[in-house]
């Protein structure tokens, strides 16, 4: 059996992101649904790769490819909650990256999700793997 995943501390990720929730998030329960957690995710990744790795959606040869992702979820969070997303790398190889994102409800110590995503780094001309870029790698490196 595997250890049971426990709420990640605000101290454990170095950047956060501001992020406000909408209506169209909540679901008929009325909290915020799965599904909008993972757009969180890739958001929040994106405006780091963008704002401090200087990637150019639409324009970079080289891509990354979400290949995995997961997410535990430990209390509920609704609309209208502003949150904060915590960004970390739990592991960054030649070709790929794993991130960690904690989402925290303002000022909380403890994450209400933590999720997790692989980027694989992909020429898109040729479909194949590929290098991470030199300035996502500087930026990822300047996370730790």
């Amino acid at each position: 059996m595997s250890e049971r995943a426990t709420p990640s501390p605000r101290a454990h990720f170095s950047v956060f992101y501001p992020l406000n929730s909408r209506w169209a998030d909540n679901d008929i329960y009325g909290h915020i649904n799965n599904v909008a957690y993972y757009a969180f995710f890739d958001s929040v990744v994106n405006r780091f790769l963008i704002e401090e790795g200087g990637m150019l959606p639409g324009i970079d040869s080289v891509v990354g490819y979400v290949v995995n992702s997961s997410a535990d979820y430990f209390s509920p969070l609704s609309y209208p909650q502003g949150l904060e997303l915590g960004l970390r790398v739990s592991r960054m190889g030649e070709k790929s990256v794993t991130w960690e994102i904690g989402v925290f409800a303002e000022g909380a110590e403890l994450s209400s999700v933590t999720g997790r995503f692989t980027h694989a780094f992909v020429d898109r001309e040729e479909n194949r793997s590929a290098p991470i870029p030199a300035g996502i790698r500087a930026a990822i490196k300047r996370l730790d």
